[in-house]
């Protein structure tokens, strides 16, 4: 399921929940070791105190001369499965790789294939549609019933 309680203003991101003890909406910049929250009370707020979030961070770094932190620096922990991980370093072990870039490997794998996916099911969308329809506009072009091959071929959908 997609989220859509993702903001994100001068590169950084938070996702907004809301807190049903105190009846507000809070979020905090997401991928930095340095706290930054906020809080509001009325939906209409929660861009507006993101952004005063961020701005305050920033000017405090200013202020006290502290490079502000960039999301994500590339290093994280991961917790798995013994079994899995013995696995994952014999695998980068015969392909002469480290478990690191083993890992970045299959992180990268995760995250485009996931990408590509989305891409074929909608332009098999697409391809259904076309099939029903007598003529189907995609990227400025006019297809119609008979230019079904056309339209897998260029888009690279198989059937």
């Amino acid at each position: 399921m997609k989220n859509n309680n993702i903001l994100e203003y001068k590169g950084y991101h938070t996702k907004i929940v809301f807190n049903s003890a105190d009846f507000v909406l809070r979020g905090k910049i997401e991928g930095i070791n340095d706290l930054v929250d906020f809080e509001c009370e009325d939906v209409k707020d929660v861009e507006k105190e993101f952004h005063a979030a961020v701005d305050d961070y920033l000017q405090f770094c200013e202020e006290v001369g502290k490079t502000p932190e960039k999301e994500y620096k590339g290093t994280f922990n991961v917790r798995i499965d013994p079994a899995l991980h013995k696995k994952l370093a014999n695998i980068a072990m015969k392909n002469g790789d480290t478990l690191n870039a083993s890992v970045e490997k299959a992180i990268s794998s995760y995250v485009y294939n996931e990408k590509r996916i989305s891409e074929y099911l909608h332009r098999g969308k697409i391809l259904k549609d076309l099939k029903n329809e007598s003529i189907y506009r995609y990227e400025g072009e006019n297809y119609y019933n008979s230019n079904v091959v056309h339209f897998k071929q260029k888009c690279g959908y198989e059937m």
